[in-house]
């Protein structure tokens, strides 16, 4: 699992279009083509490295548990797994299994027939950190604790491992034979990590001894001290170390919280730390900054051209001191703790960005891409045509352009769900969707019934809208009790959805006329072609003006008639009452409600709800949702945008399928047909009538998809399986249950002299080489 950097990321109906003849990039290293974007590590040969010193790296929090293969396991159990236990595979550069030396001589399929039978060849040095042999003991007692059989062990998944059918010893103590019941192509996905017997050999050792210490190790660190109180985990070289000496004393990892972190790195905390665009930005500018090429100057009362108080003005700035030495002493009081607080607010800045000037940002793509979910479960996305119609509105170019181009990182759409360019399974095969097409999006939801300027039957104001739901726009407090809970709507103030503006407009004209209800007729009427851009009846051209004149003329003789009938019904009964008068007119009519330059259907209107996380780390996701919207807009679909707290996000929402739109996250995954089976296999229903949908929170699938994977999974001809997945993915992008937008940015702030570490990109970090560059040496400064 550490090998696939799994992350909590945050962290599809049959396609029945004609899908194009998939062929792949040619054998071996070309397959995949190169990576997007490739490592920013400052690599550096082992000689130029110092020996000694300390590393102090972020994360996100000290993990709850060190077993790698339990469900609560997270980045940093990864992370540690991966500088202290055997990884039998390690990821290269473009995010593709290589053998690792430090533990295996060779690694190959050896038969294939009757039965698959794997032969590894351990490294003869190869020592557990007791002095223990690394060997076959170890990897049986690993498969029996994850091949399902034994409900004793708590594990997250058992993917690979219930395929074995035994494991023996080779010829010598070296050789490890493992014997497949059924086939397995990505065979080289076990056993890394691979954890002591003594981790795995008994339930509750698994369960629950490896959770908070590792006691036997054989990496080229060690586990030291895990301090709860200080939030770090300690790892220090391993003495038993039989390969390449780690070049660091100590790599201390440190739980930062990402919001505080450009705080953490000036206050000298920690030495690298994984920031966001704001985080880089405040270095660029305190680097900018130092070398006298800032903009702006200083801002008013003092204050650097950026960060607190930037952008108060040369009158507001007056405005406080008044009000601070003024004759109102509580207003006073008040003024004078607000500028005391803002004068240490930005002197704390200051001292900041003063010691930033002292890192750098290296800069790469994540192993995970950024997507547009659908939830196809109910709804308006249950229906396939709609969520093509999504999908195909969509500039992918745009949003990664959005996304990438600022931070001066490659912006290229990712074209598949299941790799990333560079790994060999990768090929763009978004062909199978169809590119951008408005024309053909509005085709798509016409087919499926949705109509502009369509009759709304749902109650006024069942659908919030601008009045009833003010927009968030990131300045008005928000929460319970404030008014602004997070939702908006877009959309819905366009044209004449329910009864805008306009509506009313159109009314009172009518009712100047003489006949309110002709304000009815004349909405219908001026709602029925999308392409009068909503032009008023009133204003209409002659054409338009004279029918519509013609038939206010004749309701309103129909009115008169049916008056006389009334007075002359008066005049037969009783007699009129002079003092009576006429009688009053009867009540007007409400007017239709329509939905103007909207989609709609069955009398509701197209409305979407987008969740989207509204943590501070978060502004990238909003910033493309916004933009989506946009275009959905253009297109007729409303969007209901909600947002929602981080830790809510993927357990309340995505999980539990409260969303219709939503952006998120997946890793990239060296062995698509084993784990990217699960997230997009179709859904099964339960016996209590739920659906089971494992990691497919789009409730979108197909018995073809799961079928391709389960015969890529099978498929021993490495070719022929990456060919099977490919196949996979073209269906997935054809049910466009979601649509893959662009490939993360990875933004690492380092001390410019550590080196073979920071933005790592598809690549697994190798532990040992990372340290600090040495000092050049006297001759060298004189050069």
């Amino acid at each position: 699992m550490s090998q696939r950097r799994r992350r909590s990321l945050a962290l599809l109906t049959s396609g029945v279009l004609a899908l194009p003849l998939l062929t792949g990039c040619g054998a071996g290293d070309d397959e995949g083509g190169p990576a997007a974007a490739g490592q920013d590590i400052a690599t550096t040969t082992r000689d130029k490295v110092a020996d000694g010193g300390v590393l102090r790296w972020a994360v996100d929090s000290l993990p709850d548990t060190l077993n790698a293969f339990q469900a609560d396991a997270d980045a940093t159990t990864s992370r540690i797994a991966g500088a202290v236990l055997p990884q039998l595979f390690v990821l290269d550069a473009k995010g593709r299994p290589v053998a690792n030396p430090d533990y295996l001589e060779k690694a190959e399929v050896i038969e294939r027939e009757p039965k698959q039978v794997v032969l590894y060849k351990l490294n003869q040095q190869a020592v557990w950190s007791d002095g223990r042999e690394i060997g076959a003991p170890d990897f049986v007692a690993q498969w029996r604790a994850l091949n399902g059989k034994d409900s004793a062990y708590w594990t997250a998944r058992n993917a690979g491992y219930e395929r074995i059918e035994k494991i023996e010893k080779g010829k010598t103590d070296l050789e490890v034979r493992v014997t497949f019941a059924k086939p397995y192509a990505d065979w080289r996905s076990l056993f890394s990590p691979l954890y002591p017997k003594q981790v795995t050999g008994t339930p509750d050792a698994f369960n629950e001894g490896a959770r908070g210490t590792l006691k036997v190790t054989a990496g080229p660190f060690a586990l030291g001290a895990i301090d709860k109180k200080t939030g770090t985990a300690a790892l220090t070289r391993n003495p038993r170390w039989w390969g390449k000496q780690a070049k660091l004393d100590t790599l201390v990892l440190t739980a930062v919280p990402r919001a505080e972190r450009p705080a953490a790195l000036a206050a000298g905390k920690v030495d690298m730390a994984e920031i966001d665009r704001s985080g880089a930005e405040r270095i660029a500018l305190a680097r900018r900054d130092a070398a006298g090429k800032g903009k702006g100057g200083a801002g008013a009362g003092g204050a650097p051209a950026h960060g607190p108080g930037a952008a108060v003005t040369p009158a507001q700035a007056t405005l406080s001191w008044a009000n601070a030495f003024g004759t109102d002493e509580e207003k006073a009081a008040q003024e004078k703790e607000t500028r005391t607080k803002h004068t240490e607010a930005v002197k704390r800045y200051a001292d900041e960005q003063a010691a930033l000037r002292g890192f750098t940002v290296r800069k790469s793509l994540e192993p995970a891409y950024t997507q547009l979910a659908m939830n196809g479960a109910s709804g308006p996305l249950a229906d396939e045509r709609v969520r093509r119609a999504v999908a195909r509105a969509l500039d992918r170019q745009a949003l990664a352009d959005l996304v990438l181009k600022p931070l001066g990182l490659p912006a290229k759409p990712v074209g598949s769900h299941v790799a990333l360019a560079g790994q060999q399974a990768y090929a763009d095969n978004s062909d199978a969707l169809g590119g951008q097409d408005a024309k053909a999006a509005q085709a798509l939801l016409a087919d499926a019934g949705w109509r502009r300027g369509g009759k709304l039957t749902e109650p006024a104001g069942a659908k919030a809208g601008p009045e009833s739901a003010p927009q968030d726009d990131g300045k008005t407090p928000a929460g319970p009790g404030t008014g602004n809970d997070g939702l908006y709507i877009v959309g819905e103030d366009d044209g004449a959805n329910g009864e805008a503006a306009e509506a009313g407009a159109d009314t009172r004209a009518a009712a100047a006329a003489g006949d309110a209800a002709a304000a009815a007729d004349g909405r219908q009427e001026g709602g029925q072609d999308g392409g009068q851009d909503g032009v008023s009846p009133v204003l209409a051209p002659a054409p338009f003006g004279a029918q519509q004149k013609a038939s206010l003329l004749a309701q309103a003789a129909a009115a008169r008639t049916a008056d006389d009938a009334k007075r002359s019904a008066a005049r037969d009964g009783d007699a009129a009452d002079p003092a009576k008068g006429s009688p009053a007119p009867a009540p007007a009519k409400p007017a239709a409600r329509t939905s103007g330059n909207m989609l709609a259907k069955d009398g509701k209107a197209l409305t979407l709800r987008f969740v989207l996380p509204a943590g501070p780390g978060s502004e990238s996701l909003r910033t493309v949702g916004e933009r989506i919207s946009q275009t959905l807009r253009k297109l007729g679909v409303n969007t209901e945008t909600i947002k929602v707290a981080d830790d809510s996000f993927f357990k309340d929402h995505i999980a539990s399928g409260q969303y219709d739109l939503a952006l998120y996250s997946w890793p990239a995954t060296a062995f698509p047909a084993t784990d990217a089976r699960p997230i997009f296999a179709k859904p099964e229903p339960a016996a209590d009538g739920s659906l089971l949908v494992e990691q497919n929170y789009t409730r979108v699938g197909t018995d073809h998809i799961d079928q391709l994977f389960d015969q890529a999974v099978g498929e021993l001809d490495e070719a022929q399986s990456r060919e099977l997945v490919r196949k996979a993915d073209a269906r997935i992008w054809a049910a466009a249950g979601s649509i893959p937008l662009f490939q993360r940015p990875e933004l690492v702030a380092v001390r410019p002299s550590l080196v073979n570490a920071g933005a790592f990109g598809l690549g697994a970090p190798r532990y040992q080489d990372i340290g600090w560059k040495k000092a050049p040496k006297a001759k060298e400064k004189k050069k």
